[in-house]
């Protein structure tokens, strides 16, 4: 279920409630009896759970193959550059 905010038009109390989507929006504030207003929230946040999560996690294994194709030639034209330098 969601969480709504309200706010007091009257004597400022804020407040949060579980509700269901289709029940109704409060009207009347606990404290004073004043008019409710609901707040625009931000919405849920993600949760990441477990020991992390990397982009390349779900990549497919001709996009891996592809990449490890373009880093390999660069690798070995580096190391072959340094033998020549010695």
């Amino acid at each position: 279920m969601p969480t709504y905010d309200y706010e007091c038009e009257k004597c400022g109390h804020r407040l949060e409630v579980f509700q269901s989507i289709t029940e109704k929006p409060l009207r009347e504030c606990p404290n004073c009896k004043g008019r409710l207003r609901r707040l625009i929230g931000s919405g849920g946040a993600i949760i990441f759970r477990g020991s992390g999560f990397y982009v390349t996690d779900y990549r497919s294994q001709e996009y891996r193959k592809k990449i490890e194709e373009e880093t390999k030639p660069a690798d070995t034209a580096k190391s072959s550059d340094s033998k020549k330098e010695e």
